[in-house]
């Protein structure tokens, strides 16, 4: 589905909500993909994912949930009943998708669950639960099909037909001696085009080798990226095989890193949910806000040494780089998370203006809260009430601007064909810089001229 008919979705979706209609919202889902309706998930503010998440096929909700971001889908997991979550779980054919949505879970509802599993399922998952999420071991499915080295590929083939069925991404079978040792591995196009008569042995892959369990998932990523792999075999460490690891679970480990590496620059979470509530979102971000004060406070102090050459209200010109500093952060804060949301194709018309509500009242949040930090100690360092409250007025006008910006920018650039991710940011540095400055200066010049 291309981005347009993505937007169309989410419109008929808003719509069918405002008119109650819950015929035409399971209509519309059923005639996309899981992946779209993730999406659609993401992009949609809590009150109306509740809303529509009914209408959604029970045997699908589970996959739904493993293509939704970490905070989408803890959310909706906290709200579900226990019961809910084993129903889902008992969907999913992988045990590592079993084991991702297990992951999410509470203490009490993640003991709880297990122990209505049957003990096979439990033992599954038990095995991918041991290790790490970020290691191989935690990526892993135990779902493989093996086979031994001295029977012949016609053998093979019966057995194949006798099973009916192999799992998803199977490239290649697994050769393994009476003890579960992993020998090599037979692919499937050398099984189809070799002699039936001829020995798994005879032309099985001695130089696939597999992963240890341990590994990191960003060495198993790049362990497919130079190897152009479909399917690895993981062992444990006495070389048994335990599991492989797929090219679909490989490739959540590069987006992740990829969404890591972009949120991480503006002190966002990985997954951030873009319409998580306002005062949570301030909560986080008030964090790389303070942090920055830091840094913002250490450049006034360094521009303090030159205040006896300054003639006139020295304590402007010392306090002049906070407010655009903060500004600034807090805008880059917004931009990062919209251009993120139009990459994905999670921001369109239909909830362009929700988003940019939403990220005013994070703005003036924060703007209060630091506006408040800012100039009790203006106040202290100068002995002047005026000039704290000319910086924190100024502190709260500049965040609300920056977010605005963040927000408004990004869209912008869009629409006149250039990529925001490469002039948003300095676009927002020169508004938050020129809005800070006026805000500053200019009630600097009513209140103290």
């Amino acid at each position: 589905m291309i981005e347009n008919d993505i937007e169309q979705l989410r419109q008929d979706i808003s719509q069918a909500l405002e008119n109650d209609d819950l015929v035409s919202i399971s209509s519309s889902l059923g005639l996309v993909n899981i992946a779209q309706i993730a999406n659609l998930l993401e992009s949609l503010p809590p009150q109306q994912r509740d809303q529509i998440w009914p209408q959604i096929d029970p045997g699908l909700m589970g996959q739904v949930l493993l293509e939704t971001g970490d905070e989408v889908r803890d959310s909706k997991l906290r709200e579900l009943e226990s019961d809910d979550i084993t129903d889902i779980i008992e969907s999913l054919p992988d045990v590592d998708d079993q084991a991702d949505i297990i992951l999410s879970l509470s203490t009490d509802k993640l003991v709880k669950i297990l122990h209505t599993l049957d003990a096979h399922k439990r033992e599954k998952l038990e095995s991918v639960l041991s290790y790490s999420e970020d290691t191989a071991g935690g990526l892993m499915n135990t779902d493989q099909v093996t086979v031994r080295a001295d029977v012949s590929l016609d053998v093979v083939l019966r057995y194949l037909r006798i099973r009916g069925e192999m799992p998803d991404h199977t490239d290649q079978l697994f050769v393994t001696n009476r003890h579960d040792h992993y020998l090599g591995a037979l692919y499937l196009r050398d099984l189809l085009t070799n002699d039936p008569d001829d020995l798994v042995k005879s032309i099985m892959r001695t130089d696939i080798n597999a992963m240890n369990a341990h590994i990191s998932a960003t060495e198993v990523a790049r362990e497919f990226e130079n190897y152009d792999l479909v399917s690895a075999p993981i062992v444990d460490e006495e070389h048994k095989l335990i599991g492989r690891i797929t090219i679909d679970d490989v490739v959540d480990v590069i987006r992740d890193e990829g969404d890591h590496s972009i949120m991480s620059m503006a002190g966002l979470a990985d997954d951030e949910d873009m319409f998580l509530p306002a005062l949570n979102s301030a909560k986080r971000r008030g964090l790389w806000l303070g942090i920055n004060l830091l840094t913002a406070f250490l450049a006034a102090g360094v521009i303090g040494f030159f205040e006896n050459i300054l003639e006139q209200v020295v304590a402007l010109a010392i306090l002049i780089t906070i407010v655009p500093s903060m500004g600034g952060i807090a805008g880059s804060q917004t931009l990062t998370l919209v251009i993120r949301g139009i990459a994905l194709g999670q921001l369109g018309s239909s909830n362009y203006q929700i988003l940019i509500r939403k990220e005013l009242m994070v703005g003036l949040l924060n703007g209060l809260l630091w506006a408040i930090v800012v100039a009790t100690l203006s106040i202290l360092w100068f002995d002047n009430f005026n000039i704290g409250l000319i910086i924190g007025f100024a502190l709260v006008v500049n965040l609300i601007a920056g977010a605005f910006a963040g927000a408004l920018i990004p869209i912008f650039l869009r629409q006149i064909g250039i990529d925001p991710a490469i002039a948003g940011g300095v676009i927002l540095t020169t508004v938050t810089d020129v809005v800070g400055i006026i805000a500053f200066l200019g009630l600097a010049t009513l209140v103290l001229g």
